[in-house]
């Protein structure tokens, strides 16, 4: 059995998360007492012709014991049954927006508790179970589309015997911060800048005449090349330690020329060998025009 335990911010996304497991095969449950998962997890183990695959939601609800709590997904862990912890987080001032707009209270909010306190208090409870994740995602920055499609990426493969690896290679700005769920950052703004050309400029990694541009310098496909063979030497070794998503976030200094055309470059090259690629560019669209 495959347990997912998904953990995070109040308003970082874990409803939608929870719709789109479902959606692709997830047994869910949502606010689940942590007291009661190891026993859920036994009950889990003996119906493993319904259940192959859960995601149980935890978080600050739940309140405090998560060392606990991983150390005894740690001892269930054997060969009928492993996990994976995936956390979903965002920048303050979007989760304090996205309160605002749904016009409700945070979790942790009590008579007295303002809502950066409450947001404090829920970043403490949090932190072990963050230290000991498998996969963050920060949603600031991502659409609700883009996000359901990233976790279908990343999940909607790994039931049954499909044990392959999901890896997305993304895109993004320097300037706009690093993606918190990389795994692997590539800076690539070593490479000429279509930005200073004035007829590329307005247009991105995605516009054919940006993508040639760049790959016009022989520099731009040797990297790809050189990282392509670095990701077949460390992608089966990851599969072996059972890690199966990899993200791959390629940046430049404004996330729309450079890294667009590497990324797209990269997803081509890795689909080429059979490996179940995702290709996303995160800030693409905040283009000055």
């Amino acid at each position: 059995m495959e347990c997912l335990i998904i953990s995070g911010m109040s308003g970082a996304g874990k409803s939608m998360a929870v719709d789109v497991l479902e959606d692709v095969g997830y047994y869910c449950v949502d606010n689940m007492p942590m007291a009661l998962i190891p026993k859920f997890i036994e009950l889990f183990k003996t119906s493993r012709d319904k259940f192959d695959r859960v995601a149980l939601v935890v978080d600050a609800r739940s309140g405090e014991g998560f060392e606990e709590l991983c150390q005894s997904l740690d001892e269930a862990r054997g060969p009928d049954f492993s996990y994976r912890i995936l956390f979903l987080d965002a920048q303050d001032a979007v989760l304090t927006n996205r309160h605002m707009e749904n016009r409700r209270r945070h979790p942790l909010q009590a008579a007295g508790v303002g809502f950066e306190q409450a947001l404090a208090q829920e970043r403490r409870v949090l932190s072990p179970i963050r230290r000991r994740t498998d996969l963050i995602i920060d949603t600031s920055a991502l659409l609700a589309k883009d996000f359901r499609a990233y976790l279908v990426s990343l999940f909607a493969g790994c039931g049954g015997e499909q044990r392959n690896m999901v890896i997305t290679v993304g895109s993004f700005g320097f300037k706009h911060g690093i993606p918190a769920e990389s795994d692997m950052v590539l800076d690539v703004r070593f490479l000429r800048n279509p930005y200073y050309v004035p007829e590329l400029k307005e247009k991105t990694g995605l516009d054919q005449e940006v993508f040639d541009y760049v790959f016009e310098d022989p520099a731009a496909a040797d990297f790809c090349d050189r990282v392509c063979s670095l990701l077949e030497f460390v992608i089966p070794r990851y599969v072996q330690e059972g890690k199966l998503s990899l993200v791959v976030s390629v940046g430049c200094t404004g996330g729309q020329h450079r890294s667009v055309s590497v990324a797209r470059q990269l997803g081509q090259l890795l689909g080429k060998h059979a490996h179940n690629v995702n290709v996303h560019h995160r800030d693409v669209a905040k283009i000055k025009r």
